[in-house]
């Protein structure tokens, strides 16, 4: 049986995937957010999520 790497603790692990298409334009808005702000393109997405998520939920 073999061993899963340890990484660090987390009370929210990510374990789920997605896959989806974008046009370039969304791409280099992507890309330049993630350079702006420092972050993984995936952490921006979550943040995307999170901010329409919440933007529903206060009308």
């Amino acid at each position: 049986m073999a061993n899963k790497k340890m990484g660090r603790p987390t009370n929210a692990p990510k374990n789920k995937t997605i896959k989806f298409r974008i046009d370039d334009e969304t791409d280099k808005k992507l890309e330049y957010c993630s350079k702006e702000l420092n972050e993984s393109k995936s952490e921006i997405l979550r943040k995307g999520v999170c901010k329409v998520y919440d933007d529903l939920n206060n009308k």
